[in-house]
């Protein structure tokens, strides 16, 4: 799971009195191998409790995705699947089949840069314990990396693998699944102005009453810089970058981010920003585009209206998308 790679800089407004700031809610909290952090706005009227009780529910929402999705839990359905689809149909939830059907799409979109079926290889990785797989075993892990070989029956709800050694991870879309859910949450209970993030993953509901939101995205060298800083409001933002599970062998930095077509961490530039409505999307291109290099993926968001791209390369030059270029 990713950590935490977008830094959120929320510039406070002043506010007219201590019972005004009292209204805006907030809590910080670990999940899904990240920190989240959940904050919003409620009016003078509304009940004692309710701020309470929404922070509950988008924080049990969060562990119930990690209980879901996360393959570090024996339990969970992606580990069930990753234990049973290459011998058997495994009956599985909307929600997961829905996933999964987004992950082929995005699959689909990106010509295969975005690949769950990476984790056929990448569980091979150890990044606390700077461990990796010799060229024979990523040689053989390549067979089993084909987001195709992920076989999902809309009539039955069910996936089965195509190749015995195929293994799923869903750490390119999940937080961007979750922070969506999140949202609706508290879009459901009528709030209107709120922020949701996990780790690299951000939507913001609203505006902070009459201001944007500033984001900001962390420098990939500097850990108490950040490179830019956006005014958003009603959107969503995810940032991949190299600096946040890897270790250095040999003057080589291998990280979490894997080229479905090596096998090898992704080198071709150090961090991807993606803005846009859907935060299921933008997680998963986030990811996409960081394995596709910078020409060929702002190439690819270029063609994409509903989204644009931060971009930072090897030689730590910030690079926009069209639609995020001033005349």
């Amino acid at each position: 799971m990713r950590i935490v790679s977008l830094v959120i800089m929320l510039f406070l407004s002043l506010l007219s009195s201590n019972a005004a700031f009292a209204q805006w809610h907030q809590k910080s909290f670990d999940v899904m191998g990240t920190l989240a952090h959940v904050e919003f706005w409620l009016p003078d009227t509304a009940e004692s409790s309710t701020a309470d009780n929404l922070i509950a529910a988008v924080e049990q929402e969060m562990q119930r995705i990690d209980q879901t999705m996360s393959p570090y839990i024996a339990t969970s359905e992606l580990s069930i699947i990753n234990r049973d689809a290459a011998t058997k149909p495994v009956k599985i939830s909307p929600e997961l089949f829905d996933l999964l059907t987004d992950a082929q799409d995005i699959a689909k979109l990106t010509n295969g840069m975005f690949d769950i079926t990476y984790a056929s290889v990448g569980y091979q990785y150890d990044y606390r314990k700077h461990q990796k797989p010799d060229q024979a075993a990523i040689n053989n892990a390549l067979k089993a990396i084909n987001y195709q070989a992920v076989m999902l029956d809309k009539s039955t709800s069910s996936v089965r693998f195509a190749h015995t050694d195929v293994k799923i991870d869903l750490g390119g879309i999940a937080k961007g699944h979750a922070v969506k859910n999140c949202i609706a949450i508290l879009k459901g209970a009528g709030i209107e102005h709120a922020l949701i993030s996990a780790g690299g993953d951000t939507t913001l509901l609203g505006d902070r009453i009459g201001r944007p939101w500033f984001v900001g995205i962390k420098h990939p060298r500097a850990d108490d810089k950040t490179a830019v800083q956006l005014p958003l409001s009603n959107e969503s933002i995810s940032t991949s970058g190299d600096y946040e599970r890897y270790f250095i062998e040999d003057g080589v930095r291998y990280h979490h981010i894997i080229n479905p077509k090596t096998g090898d961490s992704a080198r071709n530039v150090v961090s991807v920003s993606i803005i846009g409505k859907n935060p299921t999307y933008v997680d998963a291109l986030s990811t996409a585009i960081f394995v596709m290099g910078l020409q060929k993926g702002m190439a690819l968001i270029n063609e994409l209206p509903e989204y644009e791209a931060i971009i930072i390369d090897n030689q730590q030059t910030l690079h926009v998308s069209t639609g995020l270029q001033q005349d």
